[in-house]
């Protein structure tokens, strides 16, 4: 199981030089939201987690649980 420090560590990772705001608004959460689960404060629901894989073409278990 992950904690809410290592997705916030993956998610940095994954952006990489994309900005905060395209990531999000390409992921369908908000800027906040995605700010919160690269903080470690939030962690992103199941559906989230699968547009974020969708986005960065890579599956859920390459990004949160490799």
């Amino acid at each position: 199981m992950l904690n809410k420090e290592k997705i916030g560590q993956i998610l940095i990772v994954l952006r990489g030089e994309a900005s905060r705001e395209d990531v999000a608004k390409a992921v369908g959460v908000s800027v906040s939201a995605w700010q919160m689960y690269e903080n470690g404060q939030r962690i992103p629901k199941d559906e989230v987690k699968v547009r974020i894989a969708s986005y960065f073409n890579k599956t859920v278990g390459e990004n949160f649980y490799s």
